[in-house]
């Protein structure tokens, strides 16, 4: 209904109206009510009426609803797609591309989809990896992608200055 009331509240309301009121003064509460909501319409009709005659015929279809945030986005952006937005919001799958970044950091293939386990390491060191072909074309940059050689047991990991 009107104002985010139920049909049970309506009733409610009106059995309260009639308890407040009475029966015999009900209806001209209503009708005060009624023409004070008529007085405040025609006061925000003129008002928008004064202010789009002090505007100039430039804007002339000029609506203040236009002045929300999102209907003005909606309106100027997403309509004209001067931008080519619409393009690239077809384009853009946002869980396929969360997928394949989780399954790059987890260092999982992306057609297998087992969980590699809380041992497996991927390699961050400036050193080539020891296992794995690096995308970087015999590059020295490391290939954060691909699990280096696992270290020995007592083994330090490599330090790495910029990091700390």
């Amino acid at each position: 209904m009107f104002f985010d009331i139920g049909p049970l509240e309506l009733v409610a309301l009106v059995i309260l109206a009639v308890l407040i009121f009475g029966p015999d003064k009900l209806p001209k509460v209503i009708a005060d009510v009624m023409g004070f909501v008529r007085k405040v319409r025609a006061f925000s009709d003129n008002a928008k009426e004064d202010i789009r005659s002090e505007l100039g015929p430039e804007f002339k279809d000029f609506e203040f609803e236009d002045l929300k945030p999102r209907n003005f986005v909606r309106k100027h952006v997403l309509e004209n797609d001067q931008y080519g937005l619409q393009e690239i919001r077809n384009g853009f799958d946002l869980k396929k591309e969360m997928a394949e970044v989780t399954d790059a950091v987890h260092g999982v293939d992306g057609a297998s989809s087992a969980d590699p386990g809380p041992t497996s390491r991927v390699n961050f060191s400036k050193e080539s990896p020891a296992a794995g072909t690096g995308s970087g074309g015999g590059s020295a940059a490391p290939d954060m992608f691909t699990k280096g050689a696992r270290p020995a047991r007592d083994e330090r990991p490599p330090f790495d200055p910029d990091a700390t």
